[in-house]
């Protein structure tokens, strides 16, 4: 019946004995024996009153009580914890009086010893808990697979599971390859009887048959990721497109005979069209068997430390700089181990830091929030209420309360569906290529493609699956990959951990390091990594073939130096010197060895998943490096919504001199296309332009041609799914500008437009002849027919660019910033789409224009300010806190254009911050910046003419920067020449005037 809160409880509370007796009976009715009266005792004052009602209505009805506790928490010293945990749910601080807490701290998880306590004079309430725990029937089977069954076809009704996957394989197999080798077919039967010892044929097939509907509908399927793709069974099967015997992949690596778990093949599909794959699986297994699974957000090490520094008032840059004492990817215990300073503040005299770590270190781990996991799907073998307890999120999707682990535990077959944006893409740019009548099969495409790899050498890689961050496209610069093994390494490489042998893997490959074997039967496994254990199946490779150990028991290894386990690595050392004695190394050449493989085995990387992404990594380099205008489109396209995106695809058009057009209704479709000009925008990247809305745009340009003016524009369209705002937004968004008249013009007829239209649309009607009657019999429009455009002032070009913002999320005609180019580009330290490859507490200075501004009181009531400041390339949210807010308020306003000068922020799985110190206009940054003014001349055109005009322009312009001249003789060698007499200013109206005389490309100012 519930504690005090619980309806009978809480009618005998207000004094309604005989509506609490007849609501028993009710539920005496329903449940009979399993009916039973709860009774609590947290000491709180209402229980007292309710246990006395509870008893008298035992006795009167012959109902059994039971006593309980309410369980909120673990242990009785979890209760502040708990208080603080409810302060983060409500946005409190622990010390408001008017927030949420609890009138007990009992409501932990007490012993029978501390119940019986409690209820001395109820012992049959304390004996009855037993009774309903054996009244609950409920078991858990582990260790045991649940796995749906696969139906077989006609065609093979009369095989096993495991001879139809054979039969499969095989065809698969000559498919695959022109011709069979004794070695592809003995490790194609390996695999199979692998298969067959651990009884996953039928896994195998239930994949094979989505991925092969997938493929029958046209939805792009991704080659191949994770462990999977080292398995030529699947290959052969169509599953994945990756051959394992090509990159040297091991089987072992996913289905272990050594150690037996359900398999593991993660799917990449198009994110747009991944839904229909799922929508397939339910159809086929029932839809009450298969389901989405749940995953938990929880309160990892750093952030618990913010969150809970954040409710006990603490100062920001205080708990910042404790929370990043944690080194990443540790807990709070072992922070306290490792980290000497916040050991010392865990044991500090001072209550606050006590305090902090103290409830953080209970907090840390709990889930925070529940969502549906990104990939996971189970299927099971029957309704899944049989195996595992379901929830309801908030968006009314249905998923399993187990996440991930808990549902491979309980034996339930569990999918990744993962919608990989890069594969829609791919897909969206070979379908732009076939409008040019470009056919182009991508896994088709020549791997040893060299102005592909130039792409990769110079670090172009804006838009290239995984190998587009700023950090990423420094190291390629220096690696100048030549072959795809160079692209599966740095794919394994650049992570946490193994980056710090990226430096190593390049001066090896570049021959500035020399290329070292510990033993020459090293040589063939390490030969493609320059000497380097980069990839796990490595070191499965150095414990099979240097120490003879089975692929499945050199796996075994592999993970065991993984974690670290001393007990078990000595007992793997000893297995592994014997084998590698047996092979004639000496004993300690083969404790080296060992010792590599432990040091690196924690870093390795999957190869085969590398392998997969940077294949596709690769297909997306070759469409950018050979179809640029497609394969920019087609990514446009795919980040519609993505303001962030937007921009730093717009600034690598810029750099690739390709031009992006704005919308337009005479040219435009849904999604981007390229033109003769360039990429035209999509009108869905519009703010209230629906799907509806463009099908009849685009259906009426087909039908009747280019629009002319807005009146012969709205009377085309479908009135009911064209209204006044999506007019309204396509104005303003430029995309009505191939129209007559300006944005203001346009903005302005809108009504009559729309009257006008209508009242042609309801006069054809009546008629019944077609609407477009005031078009000439020759098909052209009588534009005098129509109304004419009101007067009115144009926009200016900041309003114009202000609507642009709101209705797109970006610039699209031009950019405020457009005439601080020069500034942005001398004086910033980075741009803000870089930001997060600085390391944390890096001193920046960077421009932008200001466009949101949240103020908010800080602990001690004074105001401080989240900005959101934007360039060229992308933007970032500066922290202005109240010191720096009162210095440099009257900036701190929406377009304002500014320098700032901060430090750098970074927390773990979020985009880096600035924390402002100094904010200055960028009209003053030249002045304040600016060091050098410089010029190129080339020694064979100086004259006395030239240098006459030079000297004069240099004396009527004074100031504080040097004068630098950069001389460069016939063979582009150069030579620096400063000025020592002459000091120059460095603003717009001097360099304006140098480079008309010396061209734009020559002059440039340094900060």
């Amino acid at each position: 019946t519930a504690c005090i809160h619980g309806e009978i409880p809480t009618k005998i509370i207000q004094g309604d004995y005989q509506s609490a007796r007849q609501t028993v009976l009710e539920y005496q009715e329903i449940f009979g024996d399993d009916f039973y009266l709860e009774v609590q005792n947290h000491g709180i004052p209402e229980e007292e009153t309710a246990l006395a009602g509870l008893k008298k209505l035992s006795r009167e009805l012959n109902i059994p009580l039971v006593a309980t506790n309410d369980i909120h928490y673990l242990k009785r010293e979890h209760a502040i914890p708990h208080d603080v945990l409810l302060c983060l749910q409500t946005g409190k601080d622990y010390d408001d009086p008017n927030r949420l807490r609890y009138a007990t701290q009992e409501l932990y998880f007490k012993s029978s010893d501390e119940m019986f306590q409690l209820f001395s004079d109820l012992t049959e309430a304390i004996e009855n808990t037993l009774e309903v725990a054996e009244k609950c029937n409920l078991e858990l089977e582990f260790n045991k697979f649940h796995l749906p069954q696969y139906e077989l076809p006609d065609d093979a009704s009369e095989q096993t599971l495991d001879e139809y996957l054979e039969r499969l394989a095989l065809e698969g197999l000559r498919w695959r390859y022109s011709e069979i080798t004794p070695e592809i077919e003995q490790r194609l039967r390996n695999e199979l009887n692998i298969i067959k010892q651990t009884g996953y044929a039928g896994y195998f097939l239930i994949v094979k048959d989505f991925i092969d509907y997938a493929r029958k509908k046209g939805i792009p399927v991704g080659p191949g990721r994770g462990s999977a793709a080292g398995s030529l069974v699947a290959y052969a099967l169509g599953i994945t497109n990756i051959d394992p015997l090509r990159y040297n992949l091991i089987f072992e690596r996913f289905l272990n005979p050594e150690r037996i778990t359900l398999p593991d093949i993660d799917i990449d599909f198009c994110y747009e069209r991944r839904e229909k794959i799922i929508d397939y699986v339910k159809k086929k297994y029932g839809d009450k068997n298969v389901t989405q699974i749940i995953t938990f957000g929880t309160m990892a090490a750093r952030a618990v430390i913010r969150d809970v520094g954040r409710v006990l008032k603490m100062k920001y840059n205080e708990v910042d700089r404790i929370a990043k004492l944690i080194p990443f990817g540790k807990n709070l215990d072992e922070a306290i181990a490792l980290v000497p300073e916040f050991r010392q503040l865990s044991e500090s005299e001072d209550e606050t830091y006590r305090k902090l770590i103290d409830y953080s270190r209970v907090l840390e781990g709990l889930a925070r929030h529940a969502s549906t996991h990104a990939a996971g799907v189970v299927i099971a073998p029957a309704e899944l209420t049989n195996f595992v307890p379901l929830y309801k999120t908030n968006q009314g999707d249905v998923t399993t309360q187990y996440d991930m682990k808990c549902i491979e535990k309980i034996g339930l077959l569990k999918m990744d569906f993962l919608g990989l944006r890069t594969l829609t893409v791919i897909d969206n740019t070979i379908k732009l290529l076939k409008k040019r009548n470009i056919e182009i099969d991508i896994d088709k495409i020549p791997l040893d493609d060299v102005d592909t790899y130039k792409l990769f050498s110079n670090g172009e890689t804006v838009g290239v699956f995984q190998f587009e961050s700023s950090g990423m496209r420094e190291c390629l610069r220096k690696l100048k990959p030549e072959c795809i093994e160079d692209l599966i390494a740095m794919n394994a490489l650049f992570r946490p951990g193994p980056m710090v042998m990226i430096d190593d893997f390049i001066d090896r490959k570049h021959g500035r390091k020399p290329i070292e074997y510990l033993h020459p039967s090293l040589e063939p496994i390490l030969k493609e990594t320059y000497g380097v254990i980069v990839y796990q199946e490595q070191v499965i490779q150095i414990a099979s073939k240097l120490a003879g150990f089975s692929m499945g028991e050199a796996d075994v290894l592999r993970r065991a130096m993984g974690k670290k386990n001393p007990k078990a690595m000595q007992q793997q050392l000893k297995r592994f010197v014997e084998g590698a004695n047996k092979n004639g190394i000496p004993t300690n050449i083969a404790e080296e060895i060992f010792d590599l493989m432990s040091r690196f085995a924690g870093y390795g990387f999957n190869k085969s998943h590398a392998a997969g992404y940077a294949l596709v990594a690769y297909q997306t380099a070759y469409l950018k490096t050979h179809y640029p205008a497609e394969f920019m489109a087609a990514s446009f396209s795919s980040e519609m919504g993505n303001t962030d995106r937007i921009m730093v695809l717009m600034e690598e058009c810029r750099r690739m001199g390709i031009k992006v057009l704005p919308p337009d209704v005479n040219e435009s479709f849904t999604n981007f296309v390229v033109t003769e000009e360039g990429i035209r925008f999509g009108l869905g990247a519009i703010k209230n332009v629906g799907k509806g809305a463009i099908e009849s745009i685009v259906r009426a340009r087909k039908k009747h041609g280019k629009f002319q003016t807005i009146f012969d524009f709205v009377q085309h369209l479908d009135l009911r799914l064209v209204n006044r705002k999506v007019l309204e937004s396509l104005i303003q968004a430029g995309a009505m500008d191939s129209l007559q008249g300006h944005r203001a013009q346009l903005m302005a007829a809108v009504g009559t437009a729309i009257n006008f239209a209508q009242s042609q649309q309801s006069a054809s009607l009546r008629r019944q002849t077609s609407i477009f009657d005031v078009v000439e019999d020759s098909g052209k429009r009588k534009v005098g027919k129509y109304p004419d455009l009101p007067i009115v002032e144009r926009w200016s070009p900041f309003t114009k660019l202000a609507k642009e913002k709101e209705l797109l999320g970006f610039y699209i005609s031009g950019h405020p910033l457009a005439k601080f180019e020069e500034e942005l580009q001398a004086f910033s330290t980075v741009s803000l789409e870089a930001l997060n490859s600085l390391q944390d507490g890096a001193l920046v200075k960077v421009g932008g224009i200001i466009t949101s501004i949240k103020t908010h009181h800080d602990r001690n009531q004074r105001i401080m300010a989240f900005v959101k400041l934007e360039d060229f390339s992308g933007s970032c949210e500066v922290l202005v806190f109240s010191d720096a807010y009162e210095k440099n308020q009257g900036l701190i306003k929406i377009d304002s254009m500014v320098m700032l000068i901060g430090q750098v922020s970074t927390r773990e799985n979020e985009n880096a911050k600035i924390i402002c110190r100094e904010i200055l206009p960028l009209t003053e940054a030249r002045e304040r910046f600016a060091k050098n003014v410089c010029v190129n001349l080339n020694f064979e055109d100086i004259n006395d003419e030239m240098l006459g005009k030079i000297k004069k322009l240099v004396q009527k312009n004074k100031g504080e920067c040097f004068f630098l001249i950069h001389l460069i003789n016939g063979d582009q060698r150069e030579c620096l020449i400063r000025s020592q007499k002459f000091r120059v200013s460095p603003q717009e109206n001097f360099i304006s005037q140098l480079r008309q005389m010396l061209g734009k490309q020559n002059v440039w100012i340094e900060g």
